[in-house]
């Protein structure tokens, strides 16, 4: 069963909280992080990003990165840009829309559940990535994001909830997008924690790299202390817990910078070994199986023809896999999207439009649009101890950097 932990939290107050608030560090590119930081000094991207206060090309990883880094943390505090509560807390956390709202619960959670598997993951992390949010941990002693992880909700969980949040909020704003951001700060510690004692696992949704930063940082701080014991702040790790039904997945999709050197009519060939190929209005999928490519200014929907023997396993019948499988693979030669640079991924609420931009830039060769991966889907493959291929999911809306730090 798990165990969620409260904890001292540095937070903005709600009267700054919207100024300091930010992405997530790996959503946007160096350049757009930099534009963020020139236009307010005060973003929490200067702790997470503290390349972007540098010239182009610095490694986010190298020691005058990650001093800023520290110095940066430590700016917000001394100047009241961060305060701390008195006492280790939890926090409701709530991010809404007119079209959609999901409310979580801010805590620690128990890096050793993570290894023996209560907390399950879906997705394979890259070495590099882990590596530099390692050295971000290590070097500011400090959690600064939030991993995403989900759960199947209960009727408990629900009822405490509700209760936290009859209170006005601790922190509220409203954010691009029209997303408002609530945090309230929860009274009842102890009803939360045990109604989460009767939820069998957690799902890693969202941070990957950052719970695996998080047991890495873990270990090399046990090694320097001389101590395995479970009670040190580091073997928690800092998560955003929602409800599994309240988490909105949008598609992920592709585009490929050529096309392997196929002539037209040989390209089209090939996918119609395993597709019906159709002009299509737009590209928007209508159904899972159905693709929509865009390619020398025009849409077409790419039908899947397979027929399985037997039901095929969640895995299998994934959008991401049949397209990785079937076109990008075979036809396109990316046998490893996860180090191909041939490769691109668009994910989120950027839409067809903008694959469209992107192909007639000349930025790529074809577009690949596809129908979301579900929620039911990454449980399932979970539960199966499996892993999905990579950037199966993208979590919308964000949940925002700066407003949880979680000195370790």
């Amino acid at each position: 069963m798990v165990s969620i932990k409260p904890f001292l939290a540095l937070h903005p107050k709600s009267s700054n909280a919207k100024e300091i608030a930010c992405f997530p560090y790996d959503v946007a590119g160096e350049t757009e992080a930099r534009e963020f930081v020139i236009g307010n000094p005060h973003s929490f991207l200067r702790v997470t990003r503290p390349e972007v206060e540098f010239g182009a090309g610095i490694d986010p990883s190298s020691d005058e990165a990650l001093a800023a880094a520290k110095r940066n943390l430590q700016g917000f505090i001394d100047n009241g840009l961060l305060i701390q509560d008195g006492e280790p807390s939890l926090y409701i956390y709530r991010l809404a829309t007119e079209m959609h709202s999901q409310t979580g619960i801010v805590a620690c959670c128990s890096l050793a559940e993570y290894e023996s598997g209560v907390i399950k993951k879906h997705e394979r992390t890259r070495p590099d990535k882990v590596a530099d949010r390692t050295a971000h941990m290590i070097a500011l002693r400090a959690q600064t994001g939030l991993i995403l992880l989900a759960f199947k909700g209960t009727e408990a969980v629900s009822r405490a909830v509700a209760e936290a949040t009859r209170f006005e909020p601790l922190i509220e704003f409203v954010c691009s997008g029209n997303i408002k951001h609530s945090v309230w700060r929860v009274g009842d510690v102890d009803s939360f924690v045990d109604s989460f004692s009767a939820v069998p696992s957690l799902y890693v949704a969202d941070g990957h790299h950052r719970i695996e930063a998080a047991l890495n940082a873990r270990n090399l701080l046990r090694t320097q202390n001389g101590t395995e014991t479970g009670n040190a702040k580091y073997d928690h790790v800092l998560a955003g817990i929602f409800p599994a039904d309240e988490l909105r997945i949008l598609p992920y999709n592709r585009v490929v910078k050529d096309i392997c050197g196929l002539a037209e009519d040989e390209f089209f060939a090939k996918l119609g070994e395993y597709f019906v190929v159709t002009e299509a209005v737009d590209g928007v999928p209508v159904d899972p199986g159905f693709f929509r490519m865009y390619f020398r200014g025009k849409w077409f929907q790419l039908k899947f023809s397979v027929d399985f023997v037997g039901e095929p396993d969640p895995i299998e019948r994934l959008d991401v896999t049949i397209l990785q499988k079937y076109i990008l693979g075979p036809v396109l030669g990316i046998s490893d999207p996860r180090t191909d640079e041939r490769i691109g991924f668009v994910g989120g609420g950027r839409c067809t439009e903008e694959l469209e931009r992107i192909v007639d830039s000349g930025e790529a060769a074809a577009a690949f649009s596809l129908h979301a991966t579900s929620m039911d889907d990454l449980l399932e493959v979970s539960d199966m101890n499996e892993i999905m291929p990579p950037k199966s999911t993208w979590f919308e809306p964000k949940l925002k950097d700066g407003l949880f730090v979680y000195e370790i």
